[in-house]
């Protein structure tokens, strides 16, 4: 059984005279980086300079530094980067001042796992790994929750890492909800099959099949998206909530029997098994960090190549526009990616939690009046974009919306257009 620790068994004061330096300041980052500082932990970023997260960083008030310069001033060094990007910024800007009592954690063990960063003998190196998005990690913070979180010591060179490991996800709120222990290899390698056979390539092929064989089979595009897509977050959010048991309470009968008489024919458990444990061995072995340490390194083809085709898979065309004919107007977050929207904080500076109250505030200049939706402000003026199982708060220049959680938080966005 797993160790499990909570509050009681973590000491912020452990963090008390020590610098934490957040290593960049994206989904992760910037809400290690608020957490950290709003439980009263000295907190600097540091990143690229001239990237387009430091004046976002700045706005929020941190000191902001180049990587080297914030890896030479702190005590705990927190990678937040992606992963392919690690190992090369640790070897040119963090260990030339990874200094002897030092410490370097990760959120994700696998660059200490496939030995891509391998930290000097002096220093502790701890994993504090959030099971949420960093958004949530934030939102949830701020209304006195928190995200389970692992823990792990790699290495501890001081006698008292895991201290400094538990004050650390304290300090962004994981004690609240609970942290389990493990370690950087197993957390590696769990999460890599969970990504490649289950959550990521397993889902994924599963919808494509699932889409092309009703479209094979002359039944509308459309149709075959909602039932085979579109609906996906339906069920997943039901046993997310009380599992499978619970999903299957909520689905009707004949649905539950179709799972029961036609799920083993799609993916026949002895077939699929043997599948997941080749999938497995190649995490183990090192064959699949080898082969994308590879593809980093050789100018990302094959994966450049897969997302383009995906792009323009009748799936996703089709799936673009029925979103939008749903909505009204584009997703929030395509708008973000077109670069037509900035989301700068997600924060609250007071308390709307009750959005029912805000209801008859809508202004008339809304473009529609949703119970569910989020607010973007565009071009000076304020446009409601829908998105299931958001709710809506009045703010003047934030928007509070609910999350399927519960849980509420503010997106401040401005137009970037000028």
């Amino acid at each position: 059984m797993a160790k499990m620790y909570y509050e009681k068994d973590c000491d912020l004061n452990k963090l008390t005279g020590k610098t934490v330096a957040v290593i960049g300041y994206g989904s992760q980052g910037h809400a290690h980086a608020l957490n950290l500082r709003d439980s009263g932990v000295d907190v600097i970023v540091g990143l690229r300079k001239g990237g387009k997260s430091w004046p976002v960083a700045v706005k929020d008030g941190f000191d902001v530094m180049t990587v080297p310069e914030a890896a030479q001033k702190a005590d705990i060094i927190m990678i937040l980067i992606n992963d392919e990007r690690q190992a090369d910024m640790y070897k040119q800007d963090i260990a030339p001042y990874l200094t002897e009592g030092k410490a370097i954690a990760f959120a994700h063990g696998f660059n200490i796992r496939y030995k891509q960063i391998v930290p000097p003998a002096g220093v502790d190196v701890f994993m504090a790994a959030p099971k949420g998005p960093g958004h949530t990690v934030r939102s949830t913070y701020v209304v006195g929750k928190g995200v389970p979180c692992l823990v792990a010591v790699e290495q501890d060179a001081s006698g008292h890492c895991l201290d400094t490991a538990l004050a650390y996800i304290a300090g962004i709120g994981g004690a609240r909800a609970g942290i389990m222990e493990t370690t950087m290899h197993d957390e590696t390698e769990t999460d890599l099959f969970g990504e490649q056979a289950v959550l990521c390539g397993g889902i994924v092929e599963l919808m494509r099949c699932g889409f092309e064989t009703l479209v094979e089979a002359g039944y509308e595009p459309e149709n075959a998206y909602f039932e085979c897509i579109h609906e996906m977050k339906l069920i997943v959010d039901l046993i997310n909530k009380g599992g499978v048991a619970a999903m299957n309470y909520s689905i009707s009968d004949t649905a539950e029997y179709g799972e029961y008489v036609s799920g083993p024919r799609i993916l026949p458990y002895e077939q699929t098994k043997a599948n997941m444990k080749a999938v497995l061995n190649d995490i183990q072995d090192g064959t699949f960090a080898g082969k994308w340490i590879a593809e980093n390194k050789n100018g990302r083809c094959f994966f450049n190549s897969h997302r383009d085709a995906l792009a323009k898979h009748p799936m996703e065309v089709i799936g673009k526009q029925l979103r939008e004919q749903i909505s009204g107007s584009p997703m929030l977050s395509e708008m973000i990616e077109r670069g037509r929207l900035k989301i700068l904080a997600l924060y609250p500076d007071e308390d709307l939690t009750e959005w029912r109250n805000y209801r008859d505030h809508i202004p008339a200049t809304w473009i529609n009046a949703y119970d569910a939706g989020c607010l973007v402000r565009e071009n000076g003026t304020y446009d409601l974009t829908a998105i299931p199982s958001l709710y809506l708060l009045d703010s003047d220049k934030r928007v509070l919306v609910k999350d399927c959680t519960d849980v509420p938080y503010i997106e401040e966005v401005i137009d970037r257009r000028g």
